[in-house]
């Protein structure tokens, strides 16, 4: 896999995927994208239940961007550099489950849509994690 794509661009391809991430959870946070399309179509249910799916979600990309970060250099981790291995570790089982469970959503835009992105987003993660 090291000779498939270097650290810097698989670290890039993430960021920008999950900079778009972010910015996705932002416009769903705010209703300016429906919530039938995200949490298998199930987050709709409450407006109060909707911020708290969509602010973890939100939270768990922004950690995930920084984490990557710290594996591309751009944020120095000091002696926090194992951590962000480890860390890089669990995006990638991250977005291995959240891929399969992309694949048995009911929502048409989440498979067509999120579990191409999150399988790259995986390989991405593990390019980043075996360096």
């Amino acid at each position: 896999m090291k000779k498939l794509i270097s650290v810097k661009t698989a670290g890039s391809i993430l960021l920008v995927c999950l900079g778009l991430l972010a910015l996705f959870h932002v416009l769903v946070l705010v209703r300016l994208l429906p919530s039938e399309i995200v949490w298998g179509g199930r987050a709709g249910g409450s407006a109060a239940d909707l911020r708290r799916l969509e602010s973890f979600a939100l939270l768990v990309t922004l950690l995930f961007a920084f984490i990557t970060a710290v594996r591309m250099g751009i944020i120095n981790a000091g002696k926090y550099a194992k951590a962000a291995k480890i860390g890089a570790l669990l995006i990638v089982a991250y977005m291995i489950v959240n891929t399969a469970a992309n694949l048995a959503s009911g929502v048409t835009l989440e498979k067509l849509i999120f579990t191409p992105l999150t399988l790259l987003m995986a390989l991405c993660a593990l390019r980043l994690a075996l360096d």
